[in-house]
C-alpha cells in the first residue's frame, strides 16, 4: 500500500466519491472551504476560521447546542481503596452533581488507578452501556441505581440479572469481556466510566426530561436541541472537568473512548471538547465515522425514526438525503485536527458500514496535513487483522459489532505511541 499524497492542486480530486445510490457520483463536502467559498491553506486558517464554522454547524444541524458547564455543579469522592483488585490499583468513585444537589442528576463516575505509577497516570475515559458496575466484578462497584434495559435476547450481557429494570448484585462483572481492566490497568493507563443512563435515557420514545435534560428544558424546546447523543458528549467533558482536579491523573493524557452509539458520543465529545488528547471510536457507524454520501449501511431515517432522542429535531430535515448532505463525518474527525484519532471497525458490522468508516478517514487526512502530520498514512482498505497507525489510525478485523481483546490490544498501543513515544 502506498502512502495517500496530497496537494492544495489536486485536493478537489480526493474528495470525489462514487456513492452507492444506483450509480450516481457524488462529491464529498470539502472542509477545507470556507463558506464563503475560499480554501483553507494554513493550519491557522482552519483553526481561526473553518474550525469555528465546522463546530457551529454541527451543533446546529446534527448534534444539537450544548449547555455550558454548571455553574454550581461539584463533585463528591465517595469511595477510594488504595488496594483495590489485589493491590493493582486505587479505585475511586466520584459523584458529579450537576446542580450541586443530592436531590438533582447526577452520575457516578468510577476510576481505576494503576498502583504501579509514580506519577501522574495517563487515562482512558469512556461510558458503558449496562452500569459501573458490570465491567468487573469487584464488589466495590456501587451499583447503577439508573433504570437498566431487561428483557432482550442480547449477545454482550446476560440481562436476566435485572429486576424491574434495576441492577442487582447478580449483574457484576457480566459486561467485563469487553473492559479489559487489568490489562489496561498493566499498561499503565487509569481507567475511567460512568453509566449511560445516569446521563441522559437512552430508552426508545425519550423525551429528554430526564437525566441532565431536565435542567435545561429550555434546549429542548428548540431545532437545534441537544439530545442524547450531545448530552453523552457533554458528560464526557463533564468527567474531564473532575479529571483536571484529580492529582492522580495526567489531565494532559486523557483519551476518550467509546463504542456503537457511544462511539458517536466519543467521537464528538473529543471534535468538541480539545482537552481529550486522543480519541478512539470504535464501530460508530452511522452519526459516528462513517460517511453517509456513501448510501451504505445505517441511513439517517432509521437514527431519526428509531432512535429520534439521538440528535437534535433539526437533522431530521436530512431523511432521504444522506448523499446530498452539505456535511459529512469526516469533518467530525476534521475537527479532532491535530491531535491522534483511532477509528475501528469490524468486516461483519454491516450497519456500521467499515468501508464507508475508512473512507471517512481518508477523507479527513487533507486537515490533519495542515498541521505537517501524516493522517491516515494508506489510502486503500486494509487487510483483516493489520492496525495502521498514523495519526489518524485505522483497523477492520474478523467478526461482529463487538469490542475484542485485538481491538484493545490496538488502542493500547496507539496510547502508547502518542502518550509514551519512545
Amino acid at each position: 500500500m502506498r502512502p495517500l499524497l496530497f496537494s492544495l492542486s489536486n485536493l478537489f480530486l480526493c474528495f470525489l466519491l462514487v456513492c452507492t445510490t444506483g450509480s450516481v457520483a457524488q462529491t464529498l463536502p470539502n472542509p477545507l472551504v470556507l463558506t464563503t467559498g475560499k480554501r483553507v491553506q494554513t493550519a491557522r486558517q482552519w483553526t481561526e476560521e473553518r474550525r469555528p464554522e465546522l463546530l457551529k454547524l454541527f451543533a446546529s444541524e446534527m448534534y444539537g447546542q450544548a449547555p455550558p458547564r454548571p455553574e454550581r455543579m461539584r463533585f463528591a469522592v465517595v469511595d477510594e481503596d488504595r488496594q483495590a483488585l489485589g493491590g493493582l490499583a486505587t479505585r475511586k468513585q466520584v459523584v458529579i452533581y450537576y446542580d450541586g444537589t443530592p436531590q438533582g442528576p447526577k452520575t457516578d463516575v468510577l476510576l481505576y488507578i494503576p498502583n504501579q505509577m509514580k506519577g501522574p497516570a495517563p487515562a482512558i475515559v469512556g461510558l458503558n452501556f449496562w452500569g459501573n458496575h458490570t465491567i468487573h466484578p469487584d464488589p466495590g462497584i456501587r451499583l447503577a441505581k439508573s433504570f437498566v434495559e431487561s428483557g432482550k435476547n442480547n449477545p454482550y450481557i446476560d440481562l436476566s440479572c435485572v429486576q424491574h429494570n434495576r441492577a442487582t448484585e447478580a449483574c457484576r462483572g457480566t459486561n467485563a469481556r469487553q473492559w479489559p481492566v487489568e490489562k489496561i490497568l498493566k499498561a499503565g493507563y487509569a481507567l475511567v466510566t460512568a453509566y449511560r443512563e445516569d446521563v441522559a435515557s437512552d430508552e426508545a420514545g425519550s423525551t429528554l426530561t430526564t437525566g441532565v435534560h431536565q435542567l435545561f428544558p429550555a434546549y429542548q424546546q428548540r431545532p437545534d436541541n441537544f439530545g442524547t447523543i450531545g448530552a453523552w458528549a457533554w458528560a464526557l467533558s463533564r468527567i474531564m472537568d473532575y479529571l483536571e482536579t484529580d492529582k492522580a491523573i495526567d489531565r494532559k493524557q486523557v483519551a476518550v473512548f467509546g463504542w456503537s452509539r457511544l462511539g458517536k458520543a466519543a467521537l464528538w465529545a473529543g471534535a468538541s471538547d480539545p482537552r481529550f488528547a486522543l480519541v478512539i471510536s470504535h464501530e460508530s457507524g452511522a452519526g459516528g465515522a462513517k460517511l453517509f454520501h456513501r448510501g451504505v449501511g445505517e441511513n439517517i431515517r432509521r437514527l431519526c425514526t428509531v432512535f429520534p432522542h439521538w440528535y437534535a429535531k433539526s437533522f431530521r430535515q436530512y431523511m432521504d438525503k444522506d448523499t446530498l448532505l452539505p456535511f459529512d463525518q469526516h469533518m467530525v474527525i476534521g475537527l479532532i485536527a491535530p491531535r491522534p484519532v483511532y477509528i475501528g471497525s469490524a468486516q461483519d458490522d454491516k450497519g456500521a458500514d467499515p468501508a464507508g468508516e475508512f473512507a471517512s478517514a481518508v477523507a479527513a487526512t487533507p486537515v490533519y496535513r495542515l498541521f505537517k502530520t501524516n493522517g491516515l498514512p494508506v489510502s486503500t482498505l486494509p487487510p483483516l487483522n493489520q492496525s495502521v497507525q498514523g495519526q489518524i489510525s485505522y483497523h477492520i478485523r474478523p467478526g461482529g459489532h463487538d469490542v475484542t481483546d485485538y481491538d484493545w490490544e490496538q488502542y493500547l498501543r496507539f496510547a502508547d505511541k502518542h502518550f509514551r513515544p519512545r
